[in-house]
C-alpha cells in the first residue's frame, strides 16, 4: 500500500464547529479521500487542532509542527507522500507573524520533513503543500476572535502567493484549497471546513493525487 501522511491541524482532524465535535469517518476529507484512492492506499490522519508550521504556542503545549514532523514521518515509514496543510493557526496575533513569515515557517517544516531521509520509500520526499481555505473576515465578530487576536484573515488571504512560491522554491506539489472549495467556512467561527467543504478538499487532493502517485 502506498501510505499518504496528512499533517495539518484541527481542518485535518475534522473539527465540527456547529458543535464543538468532529465530523465522522463518512464526513472527513481525510476519510474521504481513503474512499475515493481504493485500497491500495493508506491514508494516514494527523490532524491536531491548533498546529502551527513551527510556532511554539505559549498557551497550549505540543502544537509546534517542526517539533513533531520528525517522529510523524518515522511512526508511519515508509511514507510515498506527506501532505502538508498548516497556516490557518499561524496567522494569530500572538505570533505577530506575517503571511511572508508564515511561508517562512512551512519552508523550515518542508525542509526538515525532507531531511527525514530514513521515512520517505526508496529515498524520494514526495510533499503536497495545500494552502488552507482563507478565514473569513467576519470570524472578527464572533468570540473566536478574543483568542485568535486582529488581522488573521488578512492574513490567512496573503498565504496562497507565498506558499505557491515555497512549494516551487522546495521542489514540492502545490494546491490551493480556495481554487478548489466553492462554499465558504462555516458560519460560526468562519474559519473552519463545512462537511460539503470536506467533500470538495477530498475530490480535488484524490484527482491531485492520482498525477503524483
Amino acid at each position: 500500500m502506498k501510505h499518504i501522511v496528512c499533517f495539518g491541524d484541527s481542518n485535518t482532524h475534522g473539527y465540527r464547529a456547529e458543535d464543538n465535535g468532529r465530523f465522522d469517518e463518512t464526513q472527513r476529507w481525510t476519510q474521504l479521500l481513503q474512499k475515493k484512492l481504493g485500497g491500495d492506499y493508506l491514508v494516514i490522519e494527523e490532524g491536531l487542532s491548533g498546529r502551527t508550521t513551527c510556532f511554539s504556542d505559549p498557551i497550549h503545549e505540543g502544537l509546534n509542527g517542526l517539533d513533531y514532523i520528525y517522529p510523524c514521518l518515522m511512526s508511519h515509514e515508509p511514507v510515498d507522500l506527506l501532505i502538508i496543510m498548516l497556516g490557518t493557526n499561524d496567522t494569530k496575533e500572538r505570533f505577530g507573524s506575517s503571511a511572508a513569515c508564515i511561508a517562512l515557517g512551512l519552508k523550515r517544516l518542508i525542509a526538515k520533513a525532507i531531511a527525514t531521509t530514513d521515512c520517505w520509500r526508496g529515498g524520494k520526499p514526495e510533499i503536497l503543500v495545500v494552502t488552507p481555505q482563507n478565514i473569513g473576515r467576519e470570524y472578527a465578530d464572533t468570540e473566536v476572535a478574543l483568542t485568535m487576536g486582529r488581522g488573521c484573515a488578512e492574513k490567512s488571504e496573503g498565504l496562497a502567493a507565498q506558499y505557491q512560491q515555497i512549494a516551487e522554491l522546495m521542489g514540492c506539489h502545490y494546491l490551493d484549497a480556495n481554487q478548489v472549495i466553492s462554499v465558504g467556512p462555516n458560519q460560526i467561527d468562519y474559519m473552519h471546513l463545512t462537511e460539503e467543504g470536506h467533500r470538495q478538499l477530498a475530490q480535488a487532493l484524490a484527482e491531485k493525487i492520482s498525477t503524483i502517485l
